[in-house]
C-alpha cells in the first residue's frame, strides 16, 4: 500500500460506514503501514477481531469490514457470491485509497479472500487463511441443514425462550462430552443471536446457498490453487474444528506450492479466539519474514496455460502428484507430535 494515511494506531478500531453503489457499509480502520484487510466468517462481523485489532495496528493499516448482509453493514436482496464480496472488498478499498493488502480470511471470509486474490492478484499481497471454506466439499451437517427449504423457520424458532433453553443445555452436554462441535457450539449459537430479525435471517440464508449446499460445499479454489504459487500463504488452523475439517488445510497445504500451515492443537473453528497470543504472533512473524507477491502477467498466463504447476498442458504428472502426497505426510506427522 502507498501513501496509506494514520488512523490511530494501537487504538481499538470503532465502527464507521461508507456508503457504496447506494448502500451502507460498515467497517473498522485504525494504525499505519502496510495495509492488512481482516474478512470476517458467514454470519460474523468485524467484532469478531476486535481485540486483535490494536495490536496489528502497531504497525500496520487495519481493515475490518462487515461484509454485505452482516454486522451494521446494509442487508438487501442482493447478490452474495463469494465472487460478488470480492468485487465488494475492491471496492471499499478503492473508497479508502488502499492499492495493496494482505489479506486474513476466516472461514468464508478466508473463500473470499482467495477469491479477491484470483480476481485482484495485483492488489494481493499475502494470504492468510484461517479455517478457511472454499478448499474441500466437507462441512457441517448444520450448516447444510440451513441451506434446505424452511431455514428462516428453524432459526427464527432457535431464538424462542423455551428453545434456548434447551440449546443451552445441549450446548453444555456437548462441551462436558469433549466433542469436536463443544469445541465451537458456544460461538455458533452467538452466530444466530446476531440474527435478529427476519431480513439479517435472510441475509444469512442467501449467503449460506451461495456456498453450501445438502451434499456439503458447492464452491472450491482447489481447482485454482496453483495459482498462489509466488503469492505468500499461510494456513492457520484448528485441531477440532467441527465446521470445517481439519484435513481440508492439510490437502490446501499441499495444493498450495509454497504455502506454511500452522495448526492449533486442541482449538475448534475459531483458532484466533482460542489462542489470541499465538494467532497474533504468527501473523506479524509471517508479515515479517515474506515480501509482498510481485504480481507478472507474463507469469500469470503461463501459469493458466500450464494449468497446473509441473504439468504441461495440464496434462497428468505423476511426480508433482507424489510431491503431494508426501508434503501431506510429512504435516501430518508434524501435527500428531
Amino acid at each position: 500500500m502507498t501513501g496509506a494515511p494514520r488512523h490511530g494506531g494501537g487504538q481499538a478500531a470503532e465502527l464507521r460506514h461508507r456508503v457504496i453503489h447506494g448502500y451502507r457499509r460498515a467497517y473498522r480502520m485504525a494504525g499505519e503501514g502496510p495495509a492488512i484487510l481482516l474478512i470476517h466468517g458467514i454470519g460474523d462481523s468485524s467484532a469478531t477481531w476486535a481485540d486483535l485489532i490494536p495490536r496489528l495496528a502497531r504497525h500496520h493499516t487495519v481493515i475490518a469490514p462487515d461484509l454485505l448482509g452482516h454486522g451494521a453493514s446494509d442487508k438487501p436482496r442482493a447478490d452474495y457470491s463469494v465472487p460478488a464480496y470480492a468485487n465488494g472488498i475492491r471496492d471499499l478499498m478503492g473508497v479508502l485509497g488502499i492499492e495493496r493488502a494482505t489479506l486474513v480470511g476466516h472461514s468464508l471470509g478466508g473463500g473470499v479472500a482467495m477469491q479477491f486474490a484470483y480476481q485482484y492478484p495485483e492488489r494481493t499481497d499475502r494470504l492468510i487463511l484461517v479455517s478457511a471454506g472454499g478448499v474441500g466439499r466437507e462441512v457441517n451437517p448444520v450448516l447444510r441443514a440451513v441451506s434446505l427449504p424452511g431455514a428462516d423457520l428453524m432459526l427464527s424458532t432457535l431464538r424462542l425462550p423455551g428453545m434456548r433453553r434447551q440449546v443451552g443445555l445441549f450446548t453444555r452436554l456437548i462441551k462436558a462430552l469433549d466433542t469436536d462441535l463443544g469445541q465451537d457450539a458456544g460461538e455458533l449459537v452467538d452466530l444466530v443471536d446476531a440474527l435478529p430479525d427476519a431480513t439479517s435471517r435472510s441475509a444469512f440464508i442467501s449467503t449460506l446457498r451461495a456456498v453450501v449446499d445438502w451434499r456439503g460445499q458447492v464452491v472450491t479454489m482447489l481447482d485454482r490453487c496453483y495459482l498462489t504459487q509466488g503469492m505468500p500463504t499461510l494456513l492457520l488452523w484448528g485441531s477440532r474444528d467441527s465446521v470445517v475439517p481439519v484435513h481440508h488445510a492439510y490437502g490446501a497445504h499441499a495444493a498450495m506450492p509454497g504455502s506454511r500451515l500452522e495448526i492449533f492443537q486442541g482449538a475448534g473453528h475459531f483458532p484466533y479466539h482460542t489462542d489470541p497470543a499465538r494467532f497474533l504472533d504468527l501473523v506479524e512473524d509471517f508479515m515479517r519474514t515474506t515480501a509482498p507477491a510481485a504480481w507478472s502477467q507474463e507469469r500469470w498466463r503461463a501459469l493458466l496455460r500450464t494449468g497446473r504447476p509441473g504439468s504441461p498442458e495440464g496434462a497428468p504428472d505423476p511426480a508433482y502428484d507424489r510431491a503431494v502426497d508426501r508434503d501431506l505426510r510429512e504435516v501430518s506427522e508434524r501435527s500428531a507430535t
